[in-house]
């Protein structure tokens, strides 16, 4: 596959590595990353399951934090180092090629203010039908991890009342408040996105906050074929 460099969408002077015919990031990562509330007080950020990165890059628009970003698939851990390298983000940035499930290794306990994951979407079963592709099945089934091993992770590297960011889809969702408040995480935000508002919707935006208080806010839908851009489209909805 040859890796080739596109414009990281409609992020001026934004740059991300690619395969021509192999892994691509997606409209999710973008959305997830403009889902994430910051403030000045946000010191550390770990971005699991970063793919070639377009999470923490967006991020680093808004916030001068530290981003640790894990990936575990090598060849796609290494797009999301020359991204990194691209856009000279290399002081901010650090990628980890390494399963979410070893962020023990990397990260002290109840150290990071937020994090962000945008995880495979499909279970594995008998009946699963995976892509023969390795790296695309690893980047849409839970070979690798599982979204009890997210929970995991995020809980054992989060600070007390630190937040959690999760796009995913809705089928999911009774699973995803099951696991969360099994390891006692608050959620606090969903956002449903949708192509059109007489279909089901294709997506949604979790925020949630470890061993926060009991309070939950379901925003409006939002139709994303109504825009143009998705740059701050959140502040604008």
């Amino acid at each position: 596959m040859k890796k080739v460099l596109n414009d990281l969408f409609d992020y001026e002077n934004l740059k991300i590595f690619q395969y021509d015919e192999g892994f691509k990031f997606s409209l999710d990562s973008i959305l997830l990353a403009e889902f994430v509330e910051l403030k000045t007080t946000t010191k550390l950020i770990v971005d699991l399951c970063t793919g070639n990165a377009p999470i923490p890059i967006i991020l680093s628009t808004k916030t001068k934090a530290k981003i640790y970003c894990f990936e575990v698939q090598k060849s796609i851990y290494d797009l999301a180092s020359s991204s990194v390298r691209e856009n000279k983000l290399h002081k901010q940035i650090k990628i980890v090629n390494a399963n979410l499930k070893d962020t023990f290794e990397y990260i002290l306990p109840e150290s990071v203010d937020i994090v962000t994951c945008n995880p495979p979407y499909f279970k594995c079963s008998e009946n699963s039908i995976i892509n023969k592709e390795q790296e695309k099945a690893i980047a849409r089934h839970e070979i690798e991890m599982s979204l009890e091993d997210l929970m995991i992770s995020s809980k054992y590297i989060l600070k007390n009342k630190g937040t959690l960011y999760l796009v995913h889809r809705p089928v999911r969702l009774q699973e995803i408040m099951s696991l969360f408040n099994k390891y006692n995480f608050a959620i606090k935000k969903i956002q449903f996105i949708y192509t059109s508002f007489e279909k089901e919707s294709i997506m949604v935006l979790i925020k949630a906050v470890k061993n926060g208080a009991i309070g939950m806010k379901i925003l409006p839908p939002l139709n994303i074929l109504q825009y143009k851009s998705y740059k701050n489209i959140f502040e604008r909805n």
